[in-house]
Parts: structure tokens; sequence; C-alpha cells
């Protein structure tokens, strides 16, 4: 029952559960619409895979130390995951937005334009995932999001 009591362990999930979950109203209030598909999406803001990395190596170094080969480790980690992020990732999802663009392009010259618009919103939604990947803002957010988070939870329970 020790991971009941791993701090790093659930400090990195309570920030990737809250960052997840704030990216609904953050979303609202740029578009004025709900969308809570964005709970289990990824990409986004903030960066719930940097918020992760980050709240894990914020509380390694608050319980283990800066100088601990435990911290050097989720430090790289978290440097890969986030460069990741921003690097392969993003530039997966923008090619998956030109790959849906031609799709839709072609669909539209093969069916009459009239039968767009009666669609279902599901048979319209066969797309690839475009929002895979970061900007470099929200992985920066993402991560100041995850070591605030980790600080506030081990100042509340220690």
């Amino acid at each position: 029952m020790d991971y009941l009591t791993n701090f790093p362990l659930w400090a990195a999930l309570f920030a990737i559960g809250f960052a997840q979950f704030i990216k609904v109203p953050l979303q609202y209030l740029a578009t004025k619409r709900f969308d809570w598909s964005l709970l289990t999406s990824t990409g986004g803001m903030p960066s719930s895979h940097s918020g992760a990395v980050t709240a894990l190596s914020t509380a390694i170094a608050l319980e283990e130390g800066l100088g601990s080969p435990f911290f050097a480790i989720s430090a790289i980690f978290g440097i890969i995951v986030m460069f990741d992020a921003t690097g392969v990732r993003r530039h997966a999802g923008e090619q998956a937005t030109v790959l849906n663009r031609l799709v839709t392009d072609f669909n539209k010259l093969v069916e009459e334009m009239k039968t767009w618009p009666k669609k279902e919103e599901q048979e319209k939604r066969k797309e690839l995932k475009e929002l895979l990947g970061h900007q470099p803002i929200e992985v920066f957010f993402g991560g100041l999001l995850g070591i605030i988070l980790t600080l506030i939870l081990h100042a509340i329970l220690f």
C-alpha cells in the first residue's frame, strides 16, 4: 500500500486530472461553448503531459532533493516529454489537418454539395485526430501548472 502515500505519484496524477478538467472552462471562454470531450482528449491548453512531468519532478525534488538521481531521471524524462509535445506530436497534428482538408475537399467533389449539410455530425467526424501536440505556450503553462499545483499540495499535506 506504499502507493497510497507516494506523493510524487499523486501529485502527477492530480496535475493530469486538473489540467484536463481546466481545458473545458478555458475552451468555453474562447468559444462560448462547452466541449466535454476535452476531458479525455490530447492537445490543448494547458498541456496535461507537461503538468504531469513537472509535478512529478517538483514532488521528487521536494522529497529527495535536487541532487537526487530520481530527480535527474524525472527531469530528463520531463524534458523529453515536453520536447516531444511541441515537436513530433505537434507536427503530426499539423499533417493531420492538411490530410483532413484533402479528404474533405475530395468528398465534396465526389458527392453532391446538397447532401453534405444533411449528414449527421458523426459522419462528418470520421477524420484524423488533429489536436495531437501542443503549442510551446501550452507546454509552458502545463509545466507551470504542474509545479504550482505540487507546491500547493505539498504545503497542504506536509
